[in-house]
C-alpha cells in the first residue's frame, strides 16, 4: 500500500512564536553625540560697530574627511544696540582668522575625548563683507535679544566649505558693541573611494 502525501496545503503548519521588533526613535544629534560626533563651542566677546562687522564660522579644512552638518546656531548677548546677521555659506572672510578655543564634544564620556576636525574661528572689528560664496539669509534683533534657530544638520559643506555669521550694526554706526556667537555640529566622515 502507497503511502499518500498531503499536498502542502492540506499539512498542518507549524506556528512560530509571536516575535516583535523593538524599535527606538532616537533625535539625530544624541545619535552623533554617542558616536563622538557632535561638538559644541563658541566665540565670545566680538566686538563690532563704528562702521565695523565681527564674524564666526565653522569651517570644514581641505582634506578633513568629514562633511559638516550645522544643527544649532546662536547670536546673543549684543546689548548695546539693534544688530544685523547675516548668515554665509562657503565665503571668504575678511580680516585674520582666529582659532577659537571654547570648544568641546558633547559626549565627554569617551577616553580621550574626540577632537573636532573642524575649525571654529573668528575676527572682530572688520571692514566689509565676505568675499564670494552665498549670502543665505539674514536675521535683524534688538538690543539684548537672542537670535537662534535649530536647522538640523542640514546645512552641509564639504571640505573646504564653511558656514559663517557676519554680525553688525547699521542702524547705530556710531557705537561700538560686542556679542557671542555659538554653534553645534555633528561631522560624518567621508567614504574614500580609490576613485576620489
Amino acid at each position: 500500500m502507497k503511502d499518500i502525501k498531503k499536498p502542502v496545503s492540506a499539512r498542518k503548519k507549524r506556528q512560530k512564536p509571536d516575535q516583535r521588533i523593538e524599535a527606538v526613535n532616537i533625535p539625530i544629534e544624541l545619535y552623533q553625540s554617542e558616536r563622538g560626533r557632535y561638538f559644541v563651542g563658541y566665540a565670545d566677546e566680538l566686538t563690532f560697530g563704528l562702521g565695523k562687522s565681527t564674524w564666526a564660522r565653522l569651517y570644514n579644512p581641505p582634506n578633513s574627511r568629514v562633511n559638516l552638518h550645522v544643527n544649532v546656531w546662536t547670536v546673543t548677548d549684543v546689548a548695546e544696540v539693534p544688530f544685523r546677521a547675516q548668515f554665509w555659506f562657503n565665503s571668504k572672510p575678511r580680516g585674520k582668522p582666529i582659532q577659537s578655543d571654547l570648544v568641546t564634544p558633547a559626549n565627554t564620556a569617551f577616553r580621550p575625548l574626540p577632537k573636532p576636525k573642524i575649525k571654529l574661528q573668528f575676527a572682530t572689528d572688520v571692514e566689509g563683507e565676505p568675499i564670494g560664496g552665498i549670502k543665505a539669509f539674514v536675521r535683524r534683533a534688538q538690543p539684548e535679544a537672542t537670535l537662534v534657530d535649530v536647522e538640523n544638520g542640514k546645512f552641509i559643506f564639504k571640505e573646504g566649505g564653511s558656514f559663517l555669521v557676519n554680525v553688525s550694526a547699521p542702524e547705530a554706526p556710531n557705537i561700538a558693541a560686542s556679542g557671542r556667537v555659538a554653534f553645534g555640529w555633528w561631522e560624518e566622515p567621508v567614504k574614500r573611494t580609490k576613485y576620489s
